[in-house]
């Protein structure tokens, strides 16, 4: 199937690599589906392009990337919506909000994407009574630029 976007121009994607998200996106409810594009092989980088706008492309980070400390339970709806379960773990992205400076980007931990790999479908969640905020940031401050230094 080829798809467009205006980020990576025609793509031609199988239809196995399609996620559906069958209530859509907050904020996007008819956009429910998309498929998964990496950076490039070692960033902890993710596109999430949909399959039927090609100006809808969203930058995510898998949850892993983010912190070992970031945990939160799924509701048994959201569970048995996915089919989720210990033979079958989810994959759970945020979505990243880029700035002018690299310093400056953040990440939406207060409503994950969690995604069933075994059934490709997903679901964007609100998570209730949690610390987490909707701009966390990736890099504390100087983060990058000691990172920068020892390169």
């Amino acid at each position: 199937m080829i798809i467009q976007s205006t980020r990576f121009g025609e793509l031609d994607v199988m239809d196995t690599d399609i996620i559906k998200f069958p209530q859509g996106l907050l904020g996007f409810p008819e956009e429910n589906a998309f498929v998964l594009i990496p950076h490039h092989s070692d960033s902890p980088f993710v596109f999430l392009q949909s399959v039927s706008e090609p100006n809808l492309t969203f930058i995510m980070l898998e949850t892993l990337n983010i912190s070992n400390e970031y945990e939160f339970l799924l509701d048994d709806a959201v569970l048995e919506e996915l089919h989720l379960s210990p033979d079958n773990p989810p994959l759970v992205y945020n979505i990243v909000t880029t700035a002018e400076k690299e310093d400056d980007m953040t990440v939406n931990l207060l409503a994950p994407i969690i995604i069933d790999t075994k059934q490709r479908l997903a679901k964007q969640t609100v998570l209730e009574k949690v610390p987490y905020q909707t701009r966390h940031r990736i890099f504390p401050e100087g983060t990058l630029k000691k990172m920068k230094e020892l390169q």
